[in-house]
């Protein structure tokens, strides 16, 4: 008696793991396992409020939501587009340590960045000049 009402009232996981016994002992020990399951379906339905409760907890939050989260939203885009500036790279040649290379690039200006205008026009010129 003992052990039926410890089994019933514990929590079950999807990775309990069935004793090894006869297969009628399995079966049964299965069937436990979904009464317990349906008892506590049953135990979280009966223990929640009405539908109409329901809808004033939610309206609640929703208005708790814009009255906090709304506002905060608004003052950290207006503090980010009024008081703060996004830093740039500096403008001239990198310093040595930011321009560790293994091998060269694949293209034709071995040195220079794929996105690198500034560096291609210059590297073009020099293909230019040598060539002529």
């Amino acid at each position: 008696m003992a052990r039926t009402l410890t089994q019933t009232s514990q929590r079950r996981s999807a990775q309990t793991v069935p004793k090894l016994s006869s297969e009628a002992e399995m079966k049964k020990e299965a069937i436990s396992h979904f009464r317990a399951r349906i008892a506590r379906q049953k135990e979280i339905e009966a223990g929640g409020h009405s539908h109409a409760e329901e809808v004033i907890e939610m309206n609640k939050w929703i208005k708790i939501s814009i009255v906090v989260a709304l506002p905060a939203c608004v003052l950290l885009v207006v503090k980010d587009v009024l008081f703060e500036e996004h830093q740039h790279r500096p403008e001239g040649p990198l310093p040595d340590y930011m321009k560790i290379r293994n091998k060269e690039f694949p293209w034709e200006c071995e040195d220079c960045a794929l996105f690198d205008n500034d560096c291609w026009k210059k590297c073009k010129e020099d293909l230019a000049n040598e060539a002529s």
